[in-house]
């Protein structure tokens, strides 16, 4: 085998020399794709430089006794044979064929490129192995020195503990996986993006959906802006529609290293690309998916005028129906044959498939690869950029209102709680689809019996009849706003700062310590921003951080603040912390004032969370009238209802003077029943309709009217359970929110209800008239 292969040299049967990335780019660049070029180095070099330094025996040695599950020696022996193959000498004959290669791929451009560099595994006995995401990727590698450095750091990377422990757990042997280093020139991309060759929404075969960005595609692949999206008929090979939106900044290579610069006001809100490279970049795109035979996910990016095709890999995240050509040879079993590995709650809906990413703790959370299917024990706000990526999650841990349930609903991703040995039953890189619909998760790619075309179908295209009680959405996601604002809803009557507060990374008390509070109240105003601009002018209810520490603990500078707590649940949170921590509380309360006063977005309101006390209410009243805000016609203070001290004392609490209270079912319900909402095991008996609570619920609301104090609920029970929603509209609540999913169901049900009120009340008033004329005929 030689040292170097060029991709001009590869195609798909070339997996033992190249590994399956390498294999795809040759087959993509041998069939006139705009591959931008580039070699490997086989897995005969990365062999070769094992028996050159004679390195089989010793990495054999350290792992014939490994224990993987022992996380510390699976960790220590990692770094000991990692390290013995990056200090080992590479053999002289593949650094020269490497440096010769990397000096032609040079000459085109008339100086040292930039080039990645990225690992693509294969086994000798089983080349249609997966692999992915075990191994390391570097960018922007430029210079000798520094490409053979990143070649023997890619060998390293075979040994990762991740990929130690997937070798073990699937039975491969260490010594017959090999790795190919393919390096490919950099495309420095002024718009960049991703392609799916069959609309993720609709589900749709015939619509091929575009998203763009300026700058480099990292920033679409990571979510880190919103893009433009762009939908094109395949048939008829015209743009449907286009959704353009502002861009404030981008990512652009500048002395090689990628910076985020700002982009000119009067450019952010232009379309990103032309139509006549819509249509281009379509064509491409369709090829690829002709060439392959099935829906495909595509990274693409536009430099110098020129369209480059980046990756290419198979979508496995669609409903299971054939849906047209594109998915016809997808290879699936049938629902009913299909092996039944996991069970748990379904939390939400829809069906994911993909190749599961065990991740033990958030850091682990950068390793998961788009596509893939999260399996953990328990997610934390700080797992929500992975949760984004995720094409369905499972967790071992939860009930219905635990963390991963809320937001997998919130942003429309496939999710089972509650499965017990999810963590030991799959194993990374298994191929599994996830019914979030009904709880289960089936080895491989399954076809479901039904189609389920309507399920993808967003709210905003559904009749939404008008009531008089208020439909508000819950809303973390920033780059969920502008979409949703679309939906027919009265607007977000919970805006959850976790969301932002885990973006930034960072504990507040360090930004704070650091000096970096403008840094933080500028971030937090700019999301803060966001969600009030595209609302405008329907209320957005802000309810301030409602960390816990578990959950405090996890951001940048945690462990310094925040106390081992054995029921976080119950603990330091909510309105308690502000009153311990007055300077956190104040950047958040500057950030709102920022929102309201420099942008002149005044329907930004604010809700304090798990208050216990009347005095916590005086104490933060205080503290937003030394920061300068005050209670107006169009400042609205809630309190949310959380704790039964507050149920008990509601007429107190609207005396003391309050706008608004929001009902949160979740935690209420769990203090009222004495039930852990995150408790698998008790979860049949965590219920909103539970006579207790649905007494509690009525106090609050019939106390709030007498006191002229708006009330709303948040929480999914009303567009779950029809008699749930009637009972609120009885007692007379102004107000419900639920998640985005769940809009236009809850305003029908709503709708519904409030129509059996007006249609009962009719039928008694009508039978009082009769009455009154039996009364008056009797007196005549």
């Amino acid at each position: 085998m030689k040292n170097i292969m060029w991709f001009k040299e590869l195609d798909k049967g070339s997996l033992a020399e190249a590994g399956g990335k390498g294999a795809n780019l040759g087959e993509m660049y041998q069939n006139g794709f705009p591959i931008p070029n580039g070699f490997v180095t086989t897995s005969g070099a990365y062999y070769k430089h094992l028996e050159a330094n004679n390195l089989r025996d010793p990495i054999s040695q350290i792992l014939s006794s490994l224990d993987v599950n022992d996380h510390d020696k699976l960790v220590e022996a990692a770094d000991k044979i990692k390290k013995l193959i990056t200090d080992a000498p590479m053999p002289q004959d593949i650094s020269d064929d490497a440096v010769k290669a990397y000096e032609e791929l040079s000459a085109a451009d008339g100086h040292e490129i930039y080039v990645a560099v990225r690992s693509s595994a294969t086994a000798e006995d089983l080349p249609t192995a997966s692999f992915a995401g075990q191994q390391s990727t570097y960018l922007n590698v430029h210079g000798k020195e520094k490409l053979l450095k990143s070649i023997k750091d890619c060998w390293a990377s075979l040994f990762e503990p991740r990929a130690i422990f997937y070798r073990v757990e699937n039975k491969f042997e260490h010594m017959k996986v090999g790795l190919s280093a393919v390096v490919q020139k950099m495309v420095q991309s002024e718009k960049a993006g991703v392609v799916f060759t069959v609309d993720p929404l609709y589900q749709d075969h015939d619509i091929i959906s575009i998203e763009t960005a300026y700058g480099l595609g990292e920033v679409v692949v990571s979510g880190q802006v919103t893009p433009d999206t762009y939908r094109v008929s395949k048939k008829k090979m015209e743009i449907v529609d286009k959704h353009v939106v502002k861009q404030p900044w981008m990512l652009i290579k500048m002395d090689g290293e990628n910076k985020k610069v700002e982009i000119k006001e009067e450019a952010q809100g232009n379309q990103k690309i032309t139509d006549l490279e819509i249509m281009d970049l379509t064509r491409e795109c369709k090829r690829i998916e002709e060439h392959y035979g099935r829906p495909q996910d595509i990274e693409y990016g536009f430099e110098k005028g020129n369209l480059y095709i980046v990756q290419s890999r198979p979508i496995t995240t669609l409903d299971s129906t054939d849906g047209g050509e594109g998915g016809k040879n997808m290879e699936k079993t049938d629902i009913s044959k299909a092996t039944v590995l996991v069970k748990g709650l379904g939390a939400a809906p829809g069906m994911g498939m993909g190749n599961v990413r065990l991740i033990k703790s958030s850091k682990e959370i950068k390793e998961l690869v788009r596509g893939e299917v999260l399996v953990t024990e328990m997610t934390t706000p700080d797992f929500v950029p992975a949760m984004k990526k995720a094409s369905a999650i499972v967790t071992n841990t939860g009930g219905m209102t635990s963390h991963a349930a809320i937001v997998s609903r919130e942003l429309g991703v496939p999710c089972i709680v509650g499965c017990e040995n999810a963590t030991t039953v799959l194993k990374d890189g298994m191929e599994v689809s996830v019914d979030g619909s009904h709880g289960i998760v089936y080895e491989g790619l399954v076809s479901a019996p039904e189609a389920k075309k309507a399920a993808g179908t967003p709210a905003t295209s559904m009749a939404a009849p008008v009531t008089g009680t208020k439909i508000y959405v819950n809303l973390a996601d920033v780059d969920q706003a502008e979409k949703i604002s679309k939906y027919p809803c009265d607007g977000i009557g919970l805006l959850r700062a976790e969301f932002i507060i885990a973006d930034i990374g960072v504990h507040p008390r360090k930004m704070l310590e650091d000096g970096r509070r403008e840094e933080f109240v500028d971030k937090l105003a700019g999301d803060l921003r966001k969600f009030a601009a595209a609302f405008y002018p329907r209320p957005v209810v802000y309810r301030a951080t409602d960390f816990k520490t578990n959950e405090y603990k996890n951001l940048e500078g945690g462990e310094k603040y925040e106390p081992h707590e054995e029921n976080p649940m119950m603990g330091y949170r909510g309105a308690s912390r502000y009153l311990k921590e007055p300077e956190v509380f104040k950047m958040e309360l500057d950030a709102i004032k920022k929102v309201r006063e420099e942008f002149h977005l005044k329907n930004l309101w604010l809700m304090i969370p798990f208050v216990r006390r009347i005095g916590e209410l005086r104490a933060i009243k205080q503290a937003l009238h030394e920061v300068g805000i005050y209670r107006t016609r169009d400042f609205k203070l809630w309190i949310m209802v959380e704790v039964p001290s507050t149920v008990f004392l509601i007429d107190q609490f609207c005396e003391e003077g309050i706008d608004g209270v929001s009902i949160g079912t979740n935690d209420l319900t769990q203090l009222i029943l004495g039930i852990d909402r995150d408790n698998a095991t008790l979860a049949k008996g965590f219920d909103e309709r539970n006579e207790a609570v649905l007494r509690a619920l009525k106090q609050v609301i019939t106390t709030c009217r007498k006191y002229g104090v708006t009330t709303s609920l948040c929480g999914q029970a009303p567009s779950v359970y029809p008699e749930f929603a009637e009972a609120l509209v009885q007692y007379g609540t102004t107000s419900m929110s639920v998640n985005p999913d769940a809009v236009t169901r809850t305003r029908k049900i709503v709708a519904s209800a409030e129509q059996r009120i007006i249609l009962d009340r009719l039928a008694t008033l009508s039978q009082g008239v009769e009455s009154l004329k039996t009364v008056k005929l009797e007196d005549e």
